[in-house]
């Protein structure tokens, strides 16, 4: 199994929900889900937390199939044990021609902090809490982050990497990482006579108001994002 599949076994093997272990882990549900997806492969300190947490081995949690498959392998007769050898070099060719006519796609990694929302705020991202995510290209950009919620759809998704631009404001209706009251939101930002209105591009959230005598501050620009690219182990 890979190393997402088998979080999801032993999780629920567990009885565990995905949040229950994100608690433990001191991360946020969304961040251990994209785990689960593969979108994301934890960094070595968290795999050592999940290990420690199921009470396996760091090496059990991306253990595949090949013990089971020599074990099955073993107790077959000569015959069966030929036609499995067969098959399986049958198998590598077929795979070996698929790898000659599909283009390499060359992953770009990218730093990504977990705790910035386009729903309700996370807090600020600058903590050194990271994940890495792959994307197809180099963006041009200063930091990343998660989106977490549906505040931002069609425009941003959940799931989706954020690309900033260490900025002040620039114009009205453009979308900014805005810091405010101790947490951080992507939004649509229009400055107003008393402060800023955020506002989300899913009309089902209503705008929020954060008036300057409480200090929000533009982090920077949103110039981009992308959906990440699972990566195989």
């Amino acid at each position: 199994m890979s190393l997402s599949q088998n979080l999801k076994k032993l999780r629920l093997a567990h009885h565990l929900s995905q949040g229950e272990i994100a608690r433990q882990l001191g991360i946020s549900r969304p961040a251990y889900g994209f785990w689960e997806k593969g979108t994301v492969r934890p960094k070595i300190d968290n795999l050592e937390k999940l290990a420690n947490l199921f009470q396996v081995e760091v090496s059990d949690l991306s253990q595949d199939n090949r013990a089971d498959l020599l074990a099955i392998y073993d107790t077959l007769t000569h015959q069966r044990q030929d036609r499995v050898l067969t098959y399986t070099k049958q198998q590598q060719t077929d795979q070996d021609k698929e790898k000659a006519t599909t283009p390499l796609l060359h992953l770009v990694p990218n730093k990504v902090y977990e705790k910035l929302s386009a729903g309700t705020g996370y807090g600020y991202f600058d903590d050194g809490t990271y994940d890495i995510a792959y994307s197809d290209k180099a963006y041009d950009y200063d930091f990343a982050s998660w989106v977490f919620g549906d505040s931002m759809t069609p425009e941003f998704e959940n799931g989706s990497v954020a690309l900033i631009r260490q900025t002040t404001f620039d114009y009205d209706g453009a979308v900014y990482a805005v810091e405010w009251d101790a947490q951080t939101y992507i939004k649509h930002v229009y400055r107003e006579k008393d402060g800023l209105r955020l506002v989300s591009a899913n009309p089902d959230y209503p705008d929020k108001f954060a008036p300057f005598d409480d200090a929000p501050r533009i982090i920077g620009k949103i110039i981009g994002h992308f959906i990440p690219i699972e990566k195989a182990d």
